[in-house]
């Protein structure tokens, strides 16, 4: 049992509030996940710079910071907790070669020109303290809280997953044929950190994107070619989608109103949002594909 919530500004009314939004909606969903918490945020793009979202692990800031000022001249750093959001004009290939040849110790947990991904062990109301969620700003969010049950109660074992550019994914339930669509993509050129079965998911959304199909459809074959029991929020850099398998045990409600969309587990995540009380409120169909802003 996990807890999955995002939500979706519809105008700029509410931008400067949405790290507040998410926090409250990740802290009513610790009692699904006491583990592991982590959240994707999209904030303004600037269209000259790349972002990259750093898990330092056990490495210094100062350390990283005098280490990576070798390799590219310009760059900035902001530290939150014990990560680090780089901005650059580099592009993600020369970045990840670097960060893969000679950073080995931290983790790149997600880049693009909108993303910005947090994630960390622990009780969620204080990841989320950790990370100064509250202060973030942004058009759309996607969160997660774990309890664990596929893999180890790590960092890398935890949500959202990041296999391409401003993508990311959060996970509710479980795949059974992970480890033989992992070894499939893995040939492809998909790469994975974890053993967790949400990034395989992550990994088989991203390769079908790279391959120009729509995120609609990619969603749609997934319901064939992803066996298990699940509920998806995909964030993309406009916008999230929402999808059930076709059984849809996994639980989840959605509220809509004029200013924005909201998801979650329980309805009790989204309770604290404005002018909920008078949102259209639903359960996602079985089967059917939800987005917004895609």
């Amino acid at each position: 049992m996990c807890g999955i919530v995002g939500i979706y500004l519809k105008s700029k009314k509410h931008e400067k509030n949405l790290g507040k939004f998410l926090s409250g909606m990740l802290d009513n969903m610790s009692s699904r996940g006491p583990d592991s918490a982590g959240f994707a945020i999209y904030s303004k793009e600037n269209k000259k710079k790349f972002r990259y979202s750093i898990c330092l692990n056990n490495l210094s800031f100062e350390l990283f910071k005098k280490r990576f000022s070798k390799k590219i001249k310009k760059f900035s750093l902001k530290k939150y907790s014990d990560h680090v959001i780089m901005e650059t004009s580099e592009k993600p290939k020369k970045i990840l070669g670097i960060l893969n040849s000679d950073f080995k110790e931290v983790s790149l947990v997600g880049y693009g020109k909108r993303i910005n991904i947090f994630k960390q062990t622990g009780n969620p109301r204080k990841v989320v303290e950790k990370f100064k969620l509250s202060t973030f700003s942004g058009t759309h969010a996607v969160g997660h809280t774990r309890m664990a049950t596929e893999s180890a109660i790590t960092t890398d074992g935890s949500h959202p997953y990041s296999t391409g550019e401003d993508e990311c994914l959060v996970h509710n339930g479980s795949l059974s044929n992970h480890n033989n669509l992992r070894r499939s993509l893995s040939k492809k050129g998909i790469i994975f950190k974890s053993e967790n079965d949400t990034e395989v998911a992550a990994g088989y959304i991203s390769k079908n994107l790279l391959d120009k199909k729509t995120l609609k459809k990619t969603l749609v074959d997934g319901l064939n070619d992803l066996d298990g029991f699940y509920t998806f929020i995909t964030g993309t850099k406009n916008g999230f989608a929402v999808v059930r398998d076709e059984i849809a045990c996994k639980p989840a409600v959605i509220a809509e109103t004029n200013d924005y969309v909201a998801i979650a587990s329980e309805f009790q995540a989204m309770a604290h949002l404005p002018n909920v009380n008078n949102a259209k409120i639903f359960e996602p169909e079985p089967g059917i594909v939800y987005s917004w802003g895609n």
